[in-house]
């Protein structure tokens, strides 16, 4: 005799899409794969090491071989003696940061409008005024100090994470209900038992599900690859992923809620995608918009979802300090999908 969940139009919805989601070798691998090779990539590239030192071009003419030695004794800086027309060519492609120019006072050439650049000109004057007998009216000491949680790396893996489960969200949740109804696969459920809550809910409780896999994954490759610190409790970092999954579901359920085919679907959710992976601090930090952006950014959920990951990681912050956030991200799960049950057609 079969169990009343057995029955369940939910149950057996959700055990279909967990079936048909191990059937997909690609799902598995976008899933759960890829965001890991990404982590890795971009954990090298990004991995603790001595800044890169500064590439500085000499123009060549009297006293250029003096100023390249001089700066050649700086030890984060790298010279080299160029004509004028390379010198050029070689800031304007970014081969080096700055040009000296040798002369009575010296001219340094360079764009103000690059960070490095402006780097590079007060290490580069530093140097020639010490070389000129210039010396420090106040000594300073300096303490150099590079740890977990304030490493770029520690930075990353957070935002990867919460870019992984909107990712999953969307694509996994509005892509498969698009191509269900322009397969007209949608019509015939409708002469099953099932309500459209039952359908629609089946996505949510999936997507909710394989986060229980997705998270540990991830988090625990970047505790034990690169040893991101895991500062707060688990119990906040799941609170955080699960409510950003309910949020990033409840939006993939919206966009499909209408959708008629795959290209007016890819459509809708890079119009709503886009503009997080570029505000909402996946790979840099929100402060770099102007403050004007800033109520923008701050409202969207990726960006609390990201906020409250990474103060979770980095800073022990827990769920009475993150409430804000949470707050948020339950907002946006509960109006949109109570909006997409709403609008949502079968055909």
């Amino acid at each position: 005799m079969t169990s009343r969940m057995d029955r369940s139009p939910l149950f057996q919805l959700t055990l279909a899409r967990i079936r048909g989601f191990f059937r997909e070798p690609s799902a598995v691998f976008w899933t759960f794969a890829f965001p890991v090779l990404l982590t890795i990539a971009l954990g090298i590239a990004f991995r603790s090491r001595p800044p890169e030192p500064v590439r500085t071009a000499v123009e060549a003419g009297p006293g250029a071989e003096a100023v390249r030695a001089t700066l050649a004794a700086g030890r984060d800086v790298t010279a080299d003696v160029m004509a004028e027309g390379d010198a050029r060519a070689a800031l304007r492609t970014g081969r080096v940061s700055i040009v000296v120019v040798p002369g009575a006072p010296p001219t340094y050439r360079y764009d103000p409008t690059r960070p490095e650049s402006r780097l590079a000109r007060a290490v580069v004057d530093d140097l020639v005024q010490r070389a000129a007998g210039r010396a420090d009216a106040l000594p300073v000491a300096d303490q150099r100090l590079t740890e977990p949680g304030a490493r770029y790396v520690d930075f990353l893996v957070p935002g990867l994470v919460g870019m992984n489960i909107m990712s999953a969200g969307m694509w996994g949740i509005g892509w498969v209900i698009v191509e269900d109804r322009q397969k007209k696969l949608l019509r015939r459920m409708v002469a099953t038992p099932m309500r459209r809550s039952e359908y629609l809910l089946s996505f949510v409780i999936v997507r909710v599900l394989f986060l229980l896999l997705e998270v540990p994954v991830l988090v625990g490759f970047g505790v034990v690859a690169f040893g991101v610190p895991l500062r707060g409790s688990l119990a906040a970092l799941g609170a955080v992923s699960v409510l950003g999954a309910l949020a990033f579901a409840g939006l993939g359920l919206l966009v499909a809620s209408r959708a008629k085919n795959t290209q007016t679907a890819s459509g809708l959710m890079n119009l709503v995608m886009m503009p997080m992976f570029v505000l909402s601090g996946v790979f840099f930090s929100v402060e770099n918009f102007p403050g004007a952006f800033q109520p923008l950014v701050r409202v969207l959920p990726l960006t609390a979802l990201n906020d409250g990951l990474r103060a979770v990681m980095n800073e022990g912050a827990g769920l009475v300090a993150l409430w804000p956030k949470l707050a948020l991200l339950l907002a946006v799960s509960l109006l949109s999908f109570a909006s997409a049950l709403k609008l949502f057609r079968w055909s």
